[in-house]
């Protein structure tokens, strides 16, 4: 089965290239990536993993390599190129009850990126990071030599590729096991809770009965209820309890133009989240809804990110262990709400334990996402979130990141030394490198 397949429609990254490189675009990503010192997919990091170092102006762009190379219906073992973005997958494998084992929460990414990220979601603490399921990495590597990886094959450039942000190698071909789905409904149950206490108490609990979890919290309201939300839990409906029909395909609205700042202040932000919070009147709901819904219910609206203006917005994602215990999560946010930080989006998962990509974000505890516009004060904001997280022994998302500082990082990342030591092995050189290499590992502009 070899065929080129249909990209998702208008697609754009967060970030802004020019004034960062140029982007070259090729199907023929083994030629592409010789002279290289990056992949990029389709840009949905939130900061600079994607981006060159600043002496260098080109980057590869993987979306062309998209092919389909091979399919086992029986084991649901997928070999595809790198290219291959999710969007155009679930398109092909949903309607045939397939579905990805692990997915990030939008649907606009690559197969190579989500190795590179290593990516993570709501199923977390049943079925780990998406490189849990990747069996096989066709990759090229500093030197020009294409090969393959593996847990038998080159073993330690395999786990240091899975969450290594691209900077073991250009990622060519991914091999993985797609997972059978009941029906393309899923039922979910939700629960309104009072504050962050009590969240991660439900989440806790959730997470032994559902395998899909994750809740939306208010983190602006401060005092007894800080963290008040709504708790989302999921499984794929029974086919004789669903409709015969697929669901409809998730409504899609573009921003029409960027707004002006001042739009998402904190102000505005505490009427949108108390105004969430109310609509969900019952104490619990049980419903049946899409899939697209469910998982990717941001993917609706495309070009959000022009609603925090013409400064933009970062993400911060931070996970915090669970010998930290139940009071992290709120010391955190107590962090956020007393120096202001008005974040639109906050969203608290459940993790279970540590991969195997040697600098795989998640642990076992659970992770707090945040979206947060830039102001003249938001480098001081992270800083402040980043000593907290360190002091309850956790760590940051690379793929969300732009503002952590080299210090925090390496405090944080006792993982860091094994990852450079095999990264060296493969790359003397150091040809291999991001923007965000430079300014967390140290690399050469």
């Amino acid at each position: 089965m070899s065929t080129t397949m249909e990209q998702p429609p208008q697609l754009t990254g967060w970030g802004r290239i020019p004034g960062h490189g140029r982007e070259l675009v090729s199907e023929d990503l083994e030629r592409l990536t010789e002279h290289a010192v990056l992949s990029r997919g389709l840009g949905r990091s939130y900061g600079d993993s994607a981006l060159p170092p600043p002496s260098v102006d080109a980057v590869a762009t993987t979306t062309l390599a998209d092919r389909l190379l091979a399919f086992e219906p029986k084991s649901g073992l997928l070999h595809a190129e790198a290219g291959l973005s999710l969007y155009t997958l679930n398109q092909i494998f949903l309607p045939r009850g397939y579905f990805v084992p692990v997915t990030p929460g939008t649907q606009f990414v690559t197969l190579g990126g989500m190795v590179g990220s290593d990516v993570h979601g709501k199923e977390h603490h049943v079925r780990g990071c998406f490189g849990e399921h990747v069996t096989r990495l066709k990759m090229r590597v500093a030197d020009g030599r294409i090969l393959w990886c593996s847990d038998d094959e080159h073993p330690e450039l395999f786990r240091a590729t899975l969450g290594g942000m691209g900077l073991t190698g250009h990622i060519l071909e991914v091999v993985f096991h797609l997972r059978r789905i009941a029906s393309p409904w899923i039922r979910q149950h939700s629960r309104r809770v009072d504050d962050i206490d009590e969240y991660i108490d439900a989440l806790k609990d959730g997470a032994k009965k559902w395998p899909y979890t994750v809740g939306w919290l208010d983190c602006l309201t401060p005092g007894r209820h800080l963290g008040r939300g709504i708790l989302l839990a999921g499984d794929w409906a029974d086919p004789a309890l669903a409709p015969a029909r697929p669901p409809r395909r998730l409504p899609s609205v573009t921003m029409p133009l960027e707004l002006p700042s001042f739009v998402l202040g904190q102000t505005t932000t505490k009427i949108f989240n108390t105004g969430l919070y109310w609509t969900h009147l019952p104490r619990t709901r049980d419903r049946l809804i899409s899939w697209e819904t469910f998982f990717y219910p941001l993917d609706a609206l495309r070009k959000w990110n022009l609603m925090y203006g013409p400064r933009g917005f970062t993400q911060y994602q931070c996970v915090l262990p669970e010998r930290a215990g139940r009071g992290a999560a709120r010391r955190v946010l107590e962090v956020l709400t007393r120096r202001g930080g008005a974040s639109f989006l906050c969203v608290i998962k459940d993790c279970g334990p540590q991969g195997k990509g040697i600098l795989s974000f998640p642990m076992a505890g659970v992770s707090i996402a945040l979206d947060i516009a830039v102001r003249d004060d938001t480098q001081a904001l992270i800083d402040a979130l980043n000593e907290c997280v360190l002091a309850e022994g956790g760590r940051i998302y690379l793929s969300k990141d732009r503002f952590t500082r080299r210090e925090h990082f390496l405090a944080m990342e006792p993982r860091l030394p094994e990852f450079q030591r095999i990264r060296a092995q493969w790359d003397p050189k150091g040809l291999i490198r991001s923007a965000q290499s430079v300014r967390l590992f140290g690399d050469r502009p």
